[in-house]
């Protein structure tokens, strides 16, 4: 397994099952994906969720219904409660060369990892199935230590941001490039001053690092 960050705009997520774990995976996806959900019944997680919900009872679908929903998704999550038809589900997305995500069993092709994010980051930690206790536990801390000591995180990435642009115009130096880059990055006076004022922090590097008035 390796980790990717993917961009599911408008992609198509397929999910079995209308449950707690149905209604988490699909959370997970919204409101970027386009997120269809067929089962017999639906928890009341599913009321405040964007999906589109198909009311059937997943036992009663044959192959040739089922290939006919699985073709063309990006993604499949099999989170029925019924772990042998999560499996067969599982294996017919196989056959078709659709990934898929078992809820069930560690078969699947795709691990949905516990995640971090702000307004332009994004952390995700997996134990690829082993144990999702570990992961949200390790997800718990790594909050806690962003929230307590890296709280200008965000706009930190702004700034490089913005940064990176104005060095590419002025600097033809790569290696002096990344320079200036890790020093602003570990600047403490920029650090505290981005967590009050963004406009102020910017000012103090560029008088500090690119020498402008």
């Amino acid at each position: 397994m390796i980790p990717l960050m993917i961009d599911c705009t408008n992609r198509q997520i397929v999910i079995f099952g209308g449950g707690q774990v149905g209604a988490r995976k699909a959370s997970y996806f919204i409101p970027m994906a386009d997120v269809t959900v067929y089962s017999r019944t639906f928890c009341d997680s599913f009321d405040t969720l964007a999906v589109q919900k198909e009311y059937v009872t997943v036992t009663d679908l044959t192959r040739e219904d089922l290939i006919g929903i699985i073709t063309g998704a990006f993604l499949v999550i099999t989170a029925t409660s019924d772990p042998d038809l999560n499996s067969d589900i599982t294996a017919l997305c196989r056959s078709l060369e659709v990934l898929v995500n078992n809820a069930d069993k560690e078969e699947g092709d795709v691990f949905l990892p516990s995640r971090i994010h702000g307004d332009d980051y994004c952390i995700a930690i997996s134990t690829c199935g082993s144990s999702p206790a570990v992961s949200r536990f390790v997800r718990y801390h790594l909050e806690d230590y962003i929230r307590t000591s890296l709280p200008y995180l965000d706009p930190m990435i702004h700034l490089q941001k913005r940064l990176r642009t104005r060095l590419k115009e002025t600097i033809t130096d790569q290696v002096k490039r990344k320079q200036i880059i890790w020093q602003v990055l570990c600047d403490t006076e920029v650090q505290e001053m981005l967590c009050v004022d963004e406009g102020a922090a910017w000012h103090m590097v560029s008088g500090r690092y690119l020498h402008e008035a």
